[in-house]
C-alpha cells in the first residue's frame, strides 16, 4: 500500500537531512506519497506564521508526519513550533529510545533506555507574565488528566516491549503539590501493572545516577521540563543528539522528528549527519506497520557505521550528508 505522510523539512540543516532520509526510505521499498509543508523560520518569513494552519490540517488528515529540525528564536520572536504542534494535535507523549548504535563511540556501552516525557503542560504551557518591572512569573501546570495519561502510556509501553521497570522522576520534595500530583498519578497507574517494578527518583539525584550508573534504569517517565532535560542528557550517554530518534504521539497521530537543532552555522554545507532523523523515520515505519523495512534500514545503517569507511564529520569522517545516505542505500 501507499502511505500518505506529511513532510516538514524544517530550517537550517533540516532540508538536507530530510532529503537524505527520504532517499533511504525510497530505497527501502516502502511506498510513500509525501505532502510537504514548511514550518518555523522559513514559514514565518513566507506567511507570517511559524505554524501554518495548512500544515496542522495536513497532519490531522494523514495522521503521520516526519519532521526535520526547526528554528526557535531565543528570548524573542515566535513561539516554539514544536510546542505548538504538540498542543494543537494533543501529542501528549514524547517517546525517545536511547541505545548504543554499533560503531559509534560513546561514554557508555550497553545503554538501553526509554524516556517517556509528558508533552503538553508543565512550564511548557507558556503561561508567563511580568508581575512588576524586573519580576516575571511563569506558571507550572500539572493536571491529574495529563499525568495519569502519560503514566499509563509509560507502563503500557513497558508491558508491550517486555520492559521490567518504570522509574518516575520528580521534585516532589520541594514542589509538593505539582510534582506531588504527578507521582500520585504514576503510583495509581503502577498498581495496574503489577508485573513491572516501579520506583521513584528525585530529578537531581536521578541525573547524577544516570551519568554514573545508567544501566540501573529502564523506562523513565517524567513531566515535561524534566523530560526535556533528561532526554538530552541520556542522548549524551550514547554519542549525542545526532544518534537518537524521537516520536511525539497522541491518540491517533504521530509526528516523528529529529531531536537536534537546525544548526544554521553548517546549513548549506551538506555535512550534517542524517542519522537522528533516520532513526525517527524508522520509528515511523514501525508505527505504520512497515516493520520489515524498518529492520532492513537498521541493518544497513549498522553495516555502514561498523565499516567506518563512510562517516559524516561528527563521527570523525569526511562524507557528505548524501554520501552517507547513499552508503546506506547501497547496503539496502
Amino acid at each position: 500500500m501507499t502511505h500518505t505522510i506529511t513532510l516538514i523539512p524544517g530550517d537550517g540543516i533540516g532540508p538536507e537531512v530530510t532529503e537524505a532520509v527520504v532517499r533511504i526510505l525510497k530505497a527501502s521499498g516502502v511506498s510513500i506519497e509525501w505532502e510537504e509543508h514548511v514550518a518555523g523560520l522559513l514559514a514565518f518569513e513566507r506567511t507570517g506564521q511559524a505554524l501554518p494552519v495548512e500544515l496542522v490540517d495536513s497532519i490531522r488528515r494523514n495522521k503521520v508526519a516526519l519532521k526535520g529540525p526547526v528554528t526557535t528564536p531565543i528570548g524573542q520572536g515566535f513561539t516554539s513550533v514544536n510546542v505548538g504542534l504538540r498542543k494543537a494535535l494533543d501529542l501528549f507523549a514524547n517517546l525517545r529510545p536511547v541505545w548504543n548504535l554499533p560503531g559509534v563511540d560513546a561514554r557508555f556501552q550497553g545503554i538501553d533506555l526509554v524516556i517517556v516525557r509528558e508533552n503538553t503542560e508543565d512550564l511548557y504551557a507558556g503561561l508567563e507574565h511580568e508581575v512588576v518591572p524586573g519580576v516575571v512569573e511563569s506558571l507550572k501546570i500539572i493536571t491529574e488528566k495529563a499525568s495519569s495519561r502519560i503514566a499509563h502510556f509509560a507502563f503500557a509501553h513497558a508491558r508491550k516491549h517486555g520492559r521490567k521497570k518504570v522509574t518516575s522522576i520528580h521534585k516532589a520534595n520541594i514542589m509538593k503539590l505539582s510534582d506531588g500530583l504527578f507521582i500520585d498519578c504514576v503510583r495509581r497507574a503502577a498498581r495496574e501493572y503489577i508485573e513491572i517494578t516501579y520506583e521513584e527518583r528525585i530529578v537531581d539525584a536521578a541525573c547524577m545516577q544516570l551519568v554514573m550508573h545508567p544501566e540501573q534504569f529502564d523506562v523513565l517517565v517524567l513531566p515535561n521540563l524534566y523530560g526535556d532535560i533528561v532526554s538530552d542528557l541520556c542522548a549524551g550517554l550514547v554519542g549525542g543528539l545526532g544518534v537518537v530518534g524521537a516520536a511525539n504521539l497522541g491518540i491517533d497521530i504521530g509526528v516523528f522528528e529529529a531531536v537536534h537543532g537546525s544548526a544554521p552555522d553548517i546549513a548549506g554545507k551538506h555535512i550534517a549527519n542524517p542519522t537522528a532523523l533516520l532513526l525517527s523515520a524508522v520509528m515511523m515505519l514501525r508505527h505504520i506497520d512497515e516493520g520489515p523495512a524498518a529492520e532492513r534500514i537498521m541493518q544497513a545503517l549498522g553495516t555502514v557505521l561498523i565499516a567506518k569507511t563512510v562517516r559524516t564529520r561528527d563521527l570523525g569522517g569526511t562524507a557528505s550528508t548524501l554520501e552517507f545516505a547513499d552508503a546506506v542505500c547501497h547496503e539496502l
